[in-house]
């Protein structure tokens, strides 16, 4: 410092002497103290929450014992090689402290050491070691009275009954992102590497706790790779530990941070093939872009769980339909959901997913009712995933009074009942039994209902035709253009 304040002597012609020191560690407050260190004749209490920053301090301005015994670095260098007999909080502070300027303490390789530290407490206090191996002068002779012991590295068979949460899990939430990458590099569970319960547990809370936090100065996409470790540990494991619910909460827990396409698209996958043990609100995900619920990601969902109709059972395909048509009559008020996609969604399973088509029906009109402006094609559109057939006669009875359904779909809704409804039997002379009677009459009158309605329909459908021709005249004769024939037209069906 001496030689650059006689050359800042030489170039400055004015008197002003400044010295600019780029990169400082710890900034002004790590300055202040190697001044106080100087000026206190290589004297200063040293601790744990000053000793990382001392110690950067101290390899950048290279105070070695060659410019002076006793010097800085040599002190700090002393007072870490007790590092493994300090207590776990101890640790945690000084590694906490490293924060500000990370990449000395990485340069000077006192990061590694206090990771290592930290690794050793955990190891030293959990069932099954967090490495393969530490130093063998790594060992801890203490064992704090705060500290439990936990099982969660058991293997995937037994993975279920393991303790969500360890001990060291909430203290660790405390440091950032990059940090968390060198403790998980150290542990071999890094990346692709991570297949670890208690290291997946341990991020899955980490980045929710980190979500949760409305302000926060780290970017959102500085933790993508702890994203992605976690989700490798989850497809490692898979249904050993996670249920298709807990799958839901780890794909919205992980979205917001970057998380790689390939990862998204392997989470999704084991989503996907567990779809019929979901329910309704696991499918309810908020949507991004002004919609309401996040249908891609469904359709997304389905589209695996059909590719795997080879090897899956009638009851399980079936039980995904029923849960679809409840899905679908939940997203149609989306004033955002397009005809294109609530098809999409009708049609992704096959017909044999549905014995009875009521569902989607009912689906079908709640959307009608909270889209009003649809077009007469787009209102028949909407209407061809129905299997007029798995229509029960109450829904289609329905279907033929319901002014939302254009007349044409209303009749071949009806023409599938026919079949159904068989003319009513003379009652035999042996019938002595009084219940029978009020089924057949019943029978008979449902009967004649159908019919009914089919000739109102059809009656409909002519008055229709007969309107628009009476509108290509009007058209053909310049009636309409008249300055004197005002009169609003009718409304066409």
């Amino acid at each position: 410092m001496r030689k650059m304040i006689k050359q800042e002597k030489k170039t400055t012609q004015n008197g002003d002497l400044g010295i600019r020191i780029n990169g400082f560690p710890g900034g002004s407050i790590g300055f202040e103290l190697v001044v106080r260190f100087c000026y206190s004749n290589g004297k200063i209490a040293l601790s744990p929450a000053n000793v990382s920053l001392l110690h950067c301090v101290a390899a950048f301005l290279e105070m070695t014992e060659e410019m002076s015994s006793c010097n800085l670095l040599h002190q700090t260098e002393t007072f870490l090689e007790g590092l493994f007999y300090w207590t776990w909080n101890e640790i945690l502070m000084a590694i906490k402290a490293c924060e500000p300027f990370l990449v000395h303490a990485e340069s000077s390789d006192l990061l590694q050491k206090l990771i290592f530290a930290l690794l050793d407490k955990i190891r030293a206090n959990s069932d099954v070691p967090l490495t393969p191996s530490l130093s063998s002068s790594s060992s801890s002779p203490e064992t704090n009275s705060t500290f439990r012991f936990s099982s969660s590295t058991k293997t995937p068979d037994s993975a279920k009954s393991s303790p969500i949460k360890a001990w060291w899990f909430e203290d660790l939430t405390l440091f950032p992102p990059k940090i968390i990458e060198r403790v998980l590099k150290t542990m071999g569970a890094y990346g692709t590497q991570n297949n670890r319960l208690d290291v997946t547990r341990f991020l899955l809370l980490y980045l929710k706790t980190t979500g949760q936090k409305q302000i926060t100065a780290i970017p959102r996409d500085e933790y993508g790779s702890l994203a992605d470790t976690a989700v490798h540990g989850v497809i490692s494991i898979g249904e050993a530990a996670f249920t298709c619910r807990a799958l839901f909460q780890v794909l919205m827990v992980v979205s917001g941070f970057g998380l790689s396409k390939d990862c998204r698209a392997q989470l999704e996958r084991l989503i996907g093939v567990m779809l019929d043990q979901a329910t309704l609100d696991d499918l309810l995900v908020s949507g991004h872009d002004g919609s309401v619920f996040d249908v891609n990601l469904v359709l997304r969902l389905l589209r695996v769980f059909v590719n795997e109709l080879v090897s899956m059972s009638s009851q399980r395909l079936k039980k995904v339909g029923r849960l679809i048509d409840k899905y679908m009559g939940e997203i149609s008020p989306d004033p955002s959901l397009k005809v294109s996609k609530f098809l999409a969604v009708a049609e992704c399973l096959p017909d044999s997913a549905r014995d009875c088509c009521d569902g989607i029906y009912r689906a079908i009109d709640i959307y009608l009712e909270s889209h009003p402006r649809l077009s007469f094609d787009e209102r028949s559109r909407l209407c061809r995933c129905l299997n007029y057939e798995k229509l029960t006669l109450e829904s289609c009875k329905d279907l033929a009074k319901n002014p939302r359904i254009p007349p044409r779909i209303a009749i071949q809704a009806l023409a599938s009942q026919r079949s159904k409804v068989q003319p009513a039997m003379p009652m035999p002379h042996h019938a002595t039994d009084e219940r029978e009677m009020p089924q057949l009459n019943e029978k008979e009158e449902m009967r004649k209902n159908l019919e009914r309605m089919q000739s109102r329909v059809m009656e409909l459908e002519k008055m229709c035709r007969q309107m628009k021709g009476q509108m290509s005249k009007m058209i053909k004769n310049n009636v309409i253009s008249s300055p004197d024939n005002h009169k609003p037209l009718p409304r066409l069906c």
